[in-house]
């Protein structure tokens, strides 16, 4: 899996959450309120049981769940991804 499949299946997995709006990678999902808070806890599951990872609990920082370039930061730091 590479970098942008990473990218690819956490787009998927936001798109029904976005009512169709565009979204960059480093726009603030929370902040625009697409999402709440309560989401982040789906996004530990679906980064954990799509990655085959654990999150440690200094990785469950808010910061990491905002963007998709964040989300894609924590996964890559947690999975060997292949080139």
């Amino acid at each position: 899996m590479t970098q942008d499949d990473v990218r690819t299946r956490i787009r998927e997995f936001l798109a029904p959450h976005l009512n169709g709006h565009p979204l960059d990678d480093t726009d603030d999902i929370f902040a625009l309120g697409y999402v709440n808070s309560l989401f982040a806890m789906q996004l530990v599951l679906f980064l954990e049981k799509s990655f085959e990872i654990t999150l440690k609990p200094e990785q469950m920082d808010f910061d990491n769940f905002r963007t998709v370039d964040g989300l894609v930061r924590l996964v890559t730091s947690s999975v060997v991804l292949s080139a």
